[in-house]
């Protein structure tokens, strides 16, 4: 596996000293979709600069634009992903992580079948465009307290074989499966549209290590799946220099038990 942290590119240097592979930023810091092109290339070139490179980004969709429920404006979103997926394929950025729990949220007393219906257009609609800039996204299963749909790795992975477009793929994370409870078995059953992982502890969103916290079954079932693309810290991480070196080579060791 490849191994990087979620953060700004300041980050990238202690990340790079601890041996990681990649840091991952957000769509708003890095493509900034919605400001102009000058914004984007001094965000490009402080990305570039970085210790490290930038190949995934998260944060999607920003929550005023809404993916689900009477205020879904098509066209909005089409115009955003579009901008989004231009600038992602000249930044050299591969993979979009679709979590966006409030842009995706289902209002009170909307009709939840409607709301899936609008997460399944939306996702028909941008898949091409992202396969188009050499972008694939993934879409993330959120816990029940951050997002009240798309929660679960088998939920996440009906949406993604519905659509079945290559533009659109499968993230679990860590930290959300294991807040909810959710079945690493389904990890394993659907290894192959697995494109990114995110990792943190329960209860506190921390790098692992940083407090206990039971990994095995995780990484287990993505040895499983097969899985052996990159995976990201997405969590506090208050002192990099000094936590950043055990959480990576507690990850080497889950990652490859048989070199114990």
């Amino acid at each position: 596996m490849q191994f990087g942290v979620c953060g700004a590119p300041s980050i990238a240097a202690s990340a790079a000293r601890a041996g990681f592979d990649f840091f991952e930023s957000t769509v708003g810091a890095l493509l900034k979709p919605r400001e102009p092109e000058d914004a984007f290339l001094a965000a490009l070139a402080e990305s570039r600069a970085a210790a490290l490179p930038c190949p995934v980004v998260n944060c999607f969709v920003p929550g005023d634009l809404k993916i689900a429920g009477p205020d879904v404006e098509f066209r909005a979103l089409e115009e955003y992903v579009t901008a989004t997926f231009e600038r992602a394929g000249r930044a050299g950025v591969g993979v979009i992580v679709f979590g966006s729990g409030a842009a995706r949220q289902i209002p009170e007393r909307f009709d939840a079948g409607e709301a899936r219906g609008q997460l399944v257009r939306f996702c028909s609609m941008f898949a091409p465009i992202a396969q188009r800039h050499g972008v694939v996204v993934a879409m993330e299963p959120l816990n029940r307290q951050e997002c009240n749909v798309l929660n679960t790795v088998g939920e996440c992975a009906a949406m993604v074989r519905e659509v079945a477009h290559p533009g659109l793929r499968l993230l679990v994370d860590a930290y959300h499966l294991l807040r909810d409870g959710d079945s690493c078995a389904d990890i394993a059953a659907n290894g192959d549209l697995l494109r990114h992982v995110h990792i943190a502890t329960i209860p506190n969103r921390l790098a692992p290590g940083a407090e206990p916290c039971d990994f095995s079954p995780f990484f287990d079932a993505l040895i499983k799946a097969g899985y052996n693309g990159r995976l990201s810290i997405e969590g506090n991480i208050p002192s990099p220099e000094s936590v950043l070196p055990p959480a990576l080579s507690l990850m080497g060791r889950l990652a490859n038990p048989a070199r114990e």
